[in-house]
């Protein structure tokens, strides 16, 4: 028996679009790879020099990355640093 291993698809996936002209043309759109940022789990907790900033991120941003970061054992703080600086590392390549 086969299994289908790829997750149901998203709404916006298989959203239809009309002649909009505020949507870019479809030439100019980029398609981002999946494995684009890690997943939590795959991260790598390492210790830098951190500078303090305030951002206000959305509630449900912050409960995704507490419960992950409890789930790992370390800190949401740690685990949003280390996911913002495996997003620099890639664009800087």
């Amino acid at each position: 028996m086969s299994q289908n291993l790829d997750p149901p698809r998203q709404t916006w996936e298989t959203a239809e679009y009309s002649d909009n002209p505020e949507l870019p043309e479809a030439e100019d759109l980029q398609i981002i790879d999946k494995g684009f940022l890690p997943r939590p789990e795959e991260l790598v907790f390492k210790d830098t020099e951190t500078e303090n900033i305030t951002v206000p991120l959305d509630k449900e941003t912050v409960a995704f990355f507490k419960d992950k970061a409890k789930e790992l054992g370390a800190s949401y703080q740690t685990l949003v640093r280390s996911i913002l600086r495996e997003y620099v590392a890639r664009q800087s390549r």
